[in-house]
């Protein structure tokens, strides 16, 4: 046993020196000789644990980044796969196999892009394509979001980082090319757009051979029909029907979370709050909140430090035509009106106020299914905002 160990440990150790050797400047075609040596075979989990150390160690994620392709280059083909007695990458429905369909559908457009190319089929045809390819946007915003948060939970953070940077990479080359062709000749891009879909290609080998793998490994099947259940939410790429996943989940494999059984704390479908953290965080928004419930009483109001108009706790219980001057509470009563009957579902007002702007909205509350619960009205201060021009893309010294 203590041989296995060390052997791993010697491979790892091997692994994260060869990717800092391609930092350092040396070849691929150099690494690629001593990988060849050492390594008969390496796991997913080597890699993304030799990742973590280096970046443990100081070396920042935007280095291992810029060598992402690199080294995928070094590592493609001699990662071991992992099997399970049944891959559910092969289930229609589960987020594996819904992954590896989309990257399917991205190497058949992939494909089709280099024909066109290189057939000379017309610049038309080459810009249609690629605006095609924005598409791949979604692709990587399910895993960004759906996918990295459980590899995280799991102490896998270095590899998300790294794939994340890459994301965004290929997101702004795609742009960019796609702003040229409308200026620039096929022709003088073809260099870049092969480039990009290189590095496309290399981020398919990546997900299904390193990130899958090490997800697979880890994850719950609840937590997978999580992942499925939130998918429709952010969409598909390139693939039309994606067939619900039913698993039988055992009642045990959902994971409790400590804080979400400790005293003061607010459980909510997205997310668990200690009520000072909800009530602060309501009242640090630059809006004034009240809400008014089905029954026409005010339960809530927020304590911003920008109020705009006055509210004392005294009007909690308080029916909401009694919280208006006798003038205006008729169009109080039509607009609650309006909401439970189904009428409308908002309202907009906006009032001048010499140095201030004020923006005053009524939204009706509903249920999932469409009961009326009660209406929330938001003020805000506008001005501010009105002033805004250009752009800002830079935090302020």
């Amino acid at each position: 046993m203590s041989e296995e160990i060390n052997n791993r440990e010697y491979r790892q150790r091997v692994l994260k020196e060869l990717i800092t050797q391609l930092h350092n400047g040396k070849s691929v075609e150099e690494v690629k000789g001593r990988f060849a040596a050492v390594f008969g075979g390496v796991s997913a989990e080597e890699i993304a644990q030799a990742e973590q150390t280096l970046v443990a160690n100081g070396l920042p994620v935007s280095e291992i980044q810029r060598l992402c392709d690199v080294h995928a280059a070094v590592f493609k083909g001699s990662i071991e796969k992992i099997h399970q007695p049944s891959d559910p990458s092969e289930i229609p429905g589960h987020p594996a196999n819904t992954m590896k369909r989309e990257n399917e559908a991205i190497e058949k457009l992939i494909a089709e892009i280099r024909k066109v190319i290189d057939q000379s089929s017309g610049e038309k045809d080459v810009e249609t394509s690629l605006s095609r390819l924005a598409e791949i946007d979604c692709h990587y915003l399910k895993k960004e979001n759906l996918l990295f948060p459980y590899m995280e939970q799991y102490g896998i953070t270095a590899p998300p980082k790294v794939m994340w940077g890459v994301d965004d990479e290929i997101r702004t080359q795609l742009k960019e090319i796609n702003v040229r062709l409308k200026t620039t000749d096929v022709s003088h891009l073809k260099g870049q757009i092969e480039e990009l879909l290189a590095k496309i290609s290399e981020m398919i080998f990546k997900e299904e051979s390193i990130m899958l793998p090490m997800l697979l490994e880890n994850l719950t099947q609840d937590e997978w029909k999580h992942i499925a259940d939130e998918s429709g939410e952010l969409g598909y790429c390139f693939i039309d029907h994606v067939p619900e996943w039913s698993p039988v989940v055992r009642k045990e494999q959902k994971i409790v979370r400590q804080e979400e059984t400790s005293p003061g704390v607010i459980t909510l479908p997205t997310g668990v709050l200690k009520t000072e953290e909800l009530v602060r965080m309501l009242d640090t928004l630059p809006i004034d909140i009240t809400f008014v419930d089905k029954d026409d009483t005010v339960k809530y109001f927020s304590q911003g430090d920008e109020r705009v108009f006055p509210r004392t706790k005294a009007i909690i219980g308080r029916k909401v035509s009694n919280c208006h001057p006798p003038a205006s509470v008729h169009i109080v009563e039509k607009l609650v009106e309006d909401f439970k009957t189904g009428r409308k579902e908002s309202e907009d007002f906006w009032i001048d106020m010499g140095e201030r702007y004020i923006l005053i909205r009524y939204f009706a509350v509903r249920s999932e299914k469409g009961k009326y619960l009660g209406v929330l009205e938001v003020t805000q201060n506008i001005k501010p905002i009105q002033k805004i021009k250009g752009e800002k893309r830079l935090v302020s010294e």
